[in-house]
């Protein structure tokens, strides 16, 4: 077997630090939409079960078919959305919605269309709506500085330092720091926190248009700009030539799967692909695939026992999460805030998505991010669009 001849410890490793990572920070996002929804731990941990089962399966089978490090995740800036949209979104209607999402980007995938439809995107308006997606986590920060400031200027402190010292390992580092201050500063127990497998629990869709519009449709968008897009591109800046198509296409069969169990969207990873495409994985590109099947196997012993790694963040207190969370978020919002800012062709309109997504602001039923990309788009098509000059002949 070729897996067998080509493995190597630093391939294996790669993996083993990308799954870290994720769970060390994107993972945090995930637990604050969870509160926001006001679900139980049992729910919960059906949750992280479906999404580490998703980026298992298809990383696992991608890496292996293609023979390329194909590192896939859960959707981290659509898990952000989630959280501005619950408690008034029904868990079922997410439900419906990711389904929604699945099916067109599958669509997608098995047509081939996912270059043409990037290219359809203003670069400055898919960036401002991320940004404004992400800005609150940001926030949150700052906001929890009002009940426990020790504990956030303490995790600031450590990460910045982190980010100085070993930024590829910041997340992880800052969160061992963050639970030892947890505990320390505010008195948190991991008492409850032991070996604890996962129950999945089934939770029946409910579509409705409300739920397609603020969230179907936004989840498509930012899963393609913020996670395909830049995901694609470390593979062939790491000189893999391998097509958006099978991709885009094994990541949506996954994510209808385990949508029905609280998965939110499969996606190709960006910050963590890196990890596994670099040279640290292996000096040989053509055997660094090992790293995203390492990566897939990890994340299914993480999915075995999303129980243990509930059990963990719920013992924690709210403000670890959200700072957590806002500071995993800093280089992907401070990267798309440059990206916008770069299209000068129509900031103008980049920033009235930003400011309009960032509101948070829900109208008519529909979500701010949904708002966002409508008021956007408008001012793109209004002020910076070219128009074709009226032809006036005269006779």
């Amino acid at each position: 077997m070729q897996l067998h001849k080509d493995w190597s410890v630093s391939a294996i490793t790669a993996g083993f630090v990308a799954v870290l990572v994720s769970y060390s920070g994107p993972l945090a996002i995930f637990f604050q939409a969870a509160q926001s929804a006001d679900i139980s731990s049992t729910m919960m941990t059906s949750w992280v079960w479906a999404i580490s089962m998703g980026a298992a399966i298809s990383g696992i089978l991608l890496s292996m078919w293609l023979k390329v490090p194909v590192v896939t995740a859960w959707s981290a800036p659509g898990t952000a959305l989630l959280v501005t949209l619950f408690p008034e979104l029904s868990l079922n209607e997410a439900v419906g919605a990711y389904l929604t999402a699945a099916i067109l980007l599958f669509v997608i995938g098995i047509t081939g269309s996912f270059d043409r439809i990037i290219q359809l995107i203003p670069p400055g308006i898919a960036s401002a709506m991320m940004a404004g997606i992400l800005f609150q986590f940001g926030v949150g920060i700052f906001e929890s500085l009002r009940n426990v400031p020790t504990l956030v200027i303490g995790m600031m402190i450590a990460y910045l330092v982190f980010k100085r010292l070993t930024p590829r390992y910041s997340l992880i580092c800052l969160l061992l720091v963050g639970v030892v201050l947890a505990v320390l500063l505010e008195g948190a127990s991991l008492e409850g926190v032991g070996v604890q497998l996962a129950q999945p629990q089934f939770i029946q869709p409910d579509w409705t248009w409300k739920a397609t519009l603020s969230l179907a449709i936004p989840l498509v968008l930012v899963s393609l700009t913020g996670q395909f897009l830049p995901g694609m591109a470390i593979l062939r800046t790491s000189g893999y030539t391998t097509p958006a198509k099978p991709i885009v296409t094994v990541a949506s069969v996954t994510s209808l799967l385990t949508a029905f169990f609280g998965g939110i969207t499969t996606v190709i990873a960006a910050i963590t692909a890196a990890i596994c495409t670099s040279k640290e994985a292996h000096e040989d590109p053509d055997k660094r695939y090992v790293a995203g099947v390492a990566n897939g196997v990890f994340y299914l012993v993480g999915g075995l026992f999303a129980g243990t790694i509930v059990a963990l963040f719920t013992s924690l207190p709210n403000a670890f999460v959200a700072v957590l969370a806002g500071l995993a978020l800093m280089g992907a919002i401070s990267s798309n805030i440059s990206a916008f800012a770069a299209e000068k062709s129509h900031l103008e309109a980049s920033v009235l998505t930003f400011v309009a997504t960032a509101s948070g602001v829900s109208f008519l039923g529909l979500g701010s991010a949904f708002w966002g990309v409508v008021v956007g788009g408008l001012a793109y098509n209004l002020l910076h669009r070219r128009f074709a000059p009226l032809n006036n002949d005269t006779q």
